[in-house]
């Protein structure tokens, strides 16, 4: 790594100490909470991609087919476990929103992709899009990230995302670059990444942790346990001991990567996880120890509804 990468790398890790987000708030026990149903189904995407019947090309993404899009975008409804970041990209905490989004409200993912092909801008949630002439003209082209080449309508997504939340990572390259997919440009630090869920989902979210400080929560095992429970966790944890990024060139002990947590169990001192993340469901066995050392955030979701039952 040349001398000014590594100067800003410093820079940048060490301003997250002052931008980070902390929750220092009590949590509730969220024990025997009944979750609502989620804001749409996958009949009603599916039923409203079928009532549009063909999609013109947009003149806003010229290397996206529509044809292609479409079918990207059913499969995702279908299946959105198989929802996949790309191969060395920074993509994973949009995966993980996107996976969320998919489980929870598949028919308004499907109208606000819809909005952003065919108008080149959107508005959805908190949020409005207006994605740069950069992103319009690379969403299509991105090659050599594994299967997410064929995938327009993620290219489109996670490029959209990356371009229109920016947090602390970003502050050094806000401008979208060809290849900026797998640089700073894309990262997405845990403040922002609650940010997203917040501004485009229908959660309540409670956050504990930080990007440099792991969460104090007592017995963590015990902890998201309970949450699993009640609601939705995503995990933000340091990703070198579950997939190990050849493009990441600064070696250091922190969090860069954001898993769903979907099961854990704890048997002869041996915590049990099954977490999707990278389009598929993972199983690890570690230790409590191991366990705690890599967790550094957790993020509980619950349907705001939930909030009168």
């Amino acid at each position: 790594m040349n001398r000014p990468l590594k100067l800003t790398c410093v820079v940048v890790l060490f301003a997250g100490l002052f931008f980070c987000s902390v929750n220092i708030l009590a949590v509730p026990n969220y024990k025997g909470l009944h979750i609502t149903q989620t804001t749409s189904t996958q009949q009603q995407a599916l039923a409203f991609i079928s009532s549009i019947g063909e999609l013109n090309a947009s003149p806003f993404w010229p290397h996206i087919k529509p044809a292609d899009f479409l079918q990207n975008i059913k499969e995702n409804i279908v299946q959105p476990i198989l929802i996949y970041p790309g191969n060395g990209t920074n993509f994973c905490g949009y995966g993980a929103l996107t996976y969320l989004f998919l489980q929870d409200d598949p028919l308004g993912y499907t109208k606000l992709l819809l909005q952003l092909y065919q108008d080149g801008k959107a508005h959805f949630g908190r949020a409005d899009f207006s994605p740069s002439a950069a992103i319009k003209k690379e969403a299509g082209r991105l090659r050599y990230k594994g299967v997410l080449d064929i995938h327009p309508a993620e290219q489109l997504w996670f490029l959209c995302l990356a371009d229109h939340y920016k947090g602390y990572l970003n502050l050094f390259n806000r401008n979208y670059d060809p290849g900026d997919e797998d640089r700073f440009w894309a990262s997405c630090n845990y403040a922002k990444f609650n940010r997203m869920v917040r501004s485009l989902l229908k959660y309540k979210v409670q956050a504990r942790g930080t990007d440099l400080i792991r969460p104090h929560t007592g017995d963590l095992y015990k902890y998201i346990s309970g949450r699993m429970a009640a609601g939705k966790v995503v995990l933000f944890i340091n990703n070198r001991v579950v997939h190990k990024k050849s493009h990441v060139a600064l070696k250091l002990k922190v969090p860069t990567h954001f898993i769903v947590a979907e099961k854990i169990t704890l048997a002869d001192d041996l915590i049990t996880l099954v977490y999707w993340d990278y389009g598929g469901r993972t199983q690890l066995q570690m230790s409590p120890a191991f366990f705690k050392r890599i967790i550094f955030g957790i993020t509980f979701c619950t349907k705001k509804e939930a909030d009168a039952n």
